[in-house]
């Protein structure tokens, strides 16, 4: 088991409390906040040990679980790396693009462990869908929120996009080469709507809206491939491949069969993936803590972190 540290316990931060505290991969030490009212409150309501000393308690575990805010990413990855301690960090991986490389830099440098919490990669219906994606051509991604106050000290680019962004540069092999984007500021001084087109080098086209002042919510992407279309709802837990085949010659009246304008011949076949429901913050939680103690390479790099915070700064400098 792997001693376990964490530092921010805000609305995500208790979450990752509770699911540290309850998973057989680590052994959780305690925790620090800025706020002492806040972390001595959580000590008496659940018995969690609050270290009003970040240094006492970075003394004593493996691994850092960074759930601050943005802002304060940075200071305390570089704690943990000066400790020489392993840690995951919520997303985005820091503010600044040079932070981000910084960090990245100083870990290959001193053989440490780090991984970001995009944690749609460990959405259900993402893993029972992602083997099926293959070279897709065109994405069409929605993401759509309630309107919430919390958050929206950054843009919804930084706050809501950034989740898919990881999950587009995840599946997309290719280099981006192109970016266009709009966005508007509708109740906060940064934008809460946004649409991003974004081109890669493969020929490739991505189309992303997010918006966090809409009445119903919403998190679908749609991938586009020869012979296959792949529908991924987030929100909901589904997935649904639809694909095409050559129709066999001796079809049965259950058979769907499309004729095209040059006389072809397809059949379409839907399928369902199998969907297995999971804790998603206690899996990427856990195999992080497996990638530690089986020395294997982390499922979302400091790296991919890095990407995504590029591709995300970028657009918001198109939409200023």
């Amino acid at each position: 088991m792997l001693k376990a540290g964490l530092v921010g316990a805000g609305h995500l931060g208790k979450i990752h409390l509770r699911l540290l505290n309850q998973s057989d991969k680590y052994e959780f030490i305690g925790f620090h906040d800025k706020d002492a009212e806040n972390g001595k409150k959580l000590e008496a309501e659940f018995g969690y040990k609050y270290f009003e000393n970040l240094e006492e308690l970075l003394n004593q575990i493996d691994m850092l679980d960074i759930v601050t805010p943005t802002l304060y990413h940075y200071d305390y990855a570089l704690k943990a790396i000066e400790k020489g301690l392993h840690f995951f960090i919520e997303k985005p991986i820091t503010q600044t693009l040079e932070q981000a490389e910084e960090i990245l830099h100083k870990c290959r440098e001193f053989g440490i462990k780090a991984q970001v919490g995009h944690v749609e990669r460990y959405n259900p219906a993402f893993i029972g869908a992602k083997d099926y994606i293959q070279n897709p051509m065109f994405i069409e991604i929605h993401r759509l929120a309630e309107f919430n106050p919390r958050g929206t000290d950054v843009s919804v680019v930084l706050d809501l996009m950034i989740h898919d962004l990881d999950i587009l540069l995840s599946v997309v092999k290719s280099k981006v080469k192109n970016i266009h984007a709009s966005g508007v500021c509708v109740v906060s001084k940064s934008p809460d709507i946004s649409n991003a087109r974004i081109e890669f080098e493969n020929g490739c086209v991505a189309n992303l809206t997010t918006s966090r002042i809409s009445m119903k919510a919403m998190r679908k992407s749609r991938f586009f491939q020869k012979d296959a279309y792949i529908s991924v709802d987030f929100l909901e837990k589904k997935a649904e491949v639809i694909r095409m085949k050559d129709a066999p010659e001796n079809p049965t009246p259950f058979d769907m069969i499309i004729e095209n304008a040059e006389g072809e011949k397809n059949q379409i076949l839907f399928e369902y993936p199998n969907i297995q429901l999971n804790n998603a913050i206690l899996d990427e939680l856990n195999s992080f803590a497996d990638a530690i103690l089986q020395d294997k390479n982390v499922e979302v790099s400091l790296e991919d972190g890095t990407e995504a915070l590029k591709v995300a700064l970028k657009i918001m400098e198109l939409i200023r």
